[in-house]
């Protein structure tokens, strides 16, 4: 069986947690973290950070995009891939995912993850009141953005589901466990969220508990 080392609050891990469950993929998942470094990250590679995806098979594959590629040479559904067929949505839908696992974490997840959970494991304090204001006024204007084009698209890359909407899934689904949205009724992105988060894939991440750290009061609620 595919082992995945992971993070409960790693954005990455949670977007590749999403992809093998939509596809319907068994996987076995094994803790680990970029901040605490663990013998089973160690063993692979000294360079080596989560998620890395595990097979007796091949070696181990480290990263979101090598991981997303294999899942995708080799168990993408016929007719339900997350990657566009079309190469206008297919271009579109890795601009959006650049965005989001570059310029949206770059500037409000890791941001909010290393003062939150970085300095937790590894003991260096309390969060950074500052950064953490500076992450949120970010997030405003990233919103801005989503909701832009959530006006025109059912999804975030157009009209179908695709690997988009689980890459932006998987950052706000850490934001909302931390609360650190503030949720408008209405909003086109609170609907695009509701929506997601119904589906079945999703479930493996509702359940997630990381210790010490409570998820937000509405975090497992659909109807939120």
């Amino acid at each position: 069986m595919l082992k995945l080392l992971h993070h409960h609050l790693d954005p990455s891990s949670r977007l590749l947690r999403l992809i093998f469950t939509e596809y319907k993929i068994e996987l076995e998942l094994e803790n680990a973290s970029n901040w605490k470094r663990s013998d089973n990250l160690e063993q692979i590679d000294n360079g080596a950070f989560v998620p890395v995806l595990l097979n007796d098979k091949i070696s181990p594959l480290i990263g979101p995009l090598a991981i997303i590629h294999h899942i995708e040479d080799n168990y993408q559904p016929q007719n339900n891939s997350l990657i566009p067929k079309e190469p206008k949505d297919r271009a579109e839908m890795w601009r959006l995912y650049d965005w989001i696992m570059g310029k949206f974490n770059d500037e409000i997840t890791h941001y909010i993850l290393e003062e939150k959970i970085g300095k937790r494991e590894q003991r260096h304090g309390a969060p950074d009141p500052s950064v953490l204001r500076a992450a949120k006024l970010n997030l405003k204007q990233h919103e801005k953005y989503f909701t832009y084009l959530f006006a025109s698209r059912t999804w975030l890359g157009g009209n179908d589901l695709s690997l988009a909407d689980f890459a932006l899934a998987s950052h706000i689904s850490i934001l909302d466990y931390l609360g650190d949205i503030t949720w408008v009724e209405g909003n086109e992105i609170k609907n695009w969220y509701s929506a997601i988060k119904s589906r079945p894939a999703f479930r493996t991440l509702l359940s997630d508990k990381y210790v010490g750290m409570k998820a937000s009061s509405h975090y497992a609620d659909l109807d939120f």
